[in-house]
């Protein structure tokens, strides 16, 4: 098991000072961790507030979808976990497509982005035709209710060296204003009641980078957008027009 190390500050501020910088009621950083959303997890057990984040300046067992573990090296990019709490449980299946969209939407990730950003279902940033940024939800429940969600995004800053794939943003980006936006985007989700709106289901159909596409999973055929319980909705081969509601989205070869 990997030993956390704490952090007295993150990109030069102080750690006691990190809170107030990001719009955060508190804050933690770590120098290395195994992963944020564990110590987020931790801190929530503990009552942390939401909007609490924890941030790491390494990870050596983050989590992806489907558990998939990787690792982010030091100085490469902002990785934090976000308390979110009280979650409408119509909201929390919409909560990763959410913080996509603000995210997508804020201006210090629109002004540092090296291209257009643009959205995959359900929890991928792109910047161009590489990933950005990617966002995990994890709750834990009491009964049929969250007792609490964790938020969690891993953001490049630097363009990962080969033969890793993904983007970066601008030389010189703030990874604290990186996690400003994090923490802004993970509060402002979790805040949302109910399902998605028509005004979110419009941002999401001009951001979404595989509408019209072939893809050959989670269900084959072309992409149609998104319900507002945020299902994938797709034209299989016949015409007929089905749901997703979990899975990773893949692109059809050819």
């Amino acid at each position: 098991m990997h030993a956390a190390h704490r952090a007295t500050a993150y990109d030069g501020l102080a750690v006691d000072a990190l809170a107030p910088a990001v719009g955060a009621p508190s804050a933690e950083a770590w120098a290395s961790c195994a992963s944020t959303m564990d110590l987020a997890h931790e801190a929530a057990a503990r009552g942390a507030p939401h909007g609490h984040v924890v941030v790491a300046d390494r990870q050596v067992a983050g989590r992806g979808r489907g558990g998939r573990p990787w690792a982010s090296e030091p100085g490469a990019g902002t990785w934090a976990s976000v308390v979110v709490r009280d979650v409408e449980p119509e909201a929390l299946g919409v909560l990763s497509l959410r913080v996509g969209l603000a995210l997508a939407a804020h201006p210090v990730l629109r002004a540092a982005a090296l291209a257009p950003l643009s959205l995959k279902w359900p929890n991928d940033l792109f910047a161009g035709e590489a990933k950005l940024a990617g966002v995990l939800v994890e709750a834990r429940w009491r009964g049929a209710v969250a007792d609490w969600v964790i938020v969690g995004v891993g953001c490049n800053v630097r363009v990962p060296p080969p033969p890793l794939d993904g983007a970066g943003l601008r030389p010189g980006t703030s990874r604290v204003a990186v996690l400003g936006a994090i923490v802004a985007a993970a509060r402002a989700a979790g805040e949302a009641r109910g399902g998605l709106t028509p005004g979110e289901l419009a941002a999401w159909d001009a951001l979404d980078r595989t509408r019209g596409r072939r893809i050959a999973a989670p269900l084959p055929g072309r992409v149609a957008g998104i319900d507002p319980d945020g299902a994938l909705r797709v034209v299989d081969p016949a015409g007929t027009v089905r749901r997703a509601v979990a899975g990773s989205l893949v692109l059809e070869e050819g």
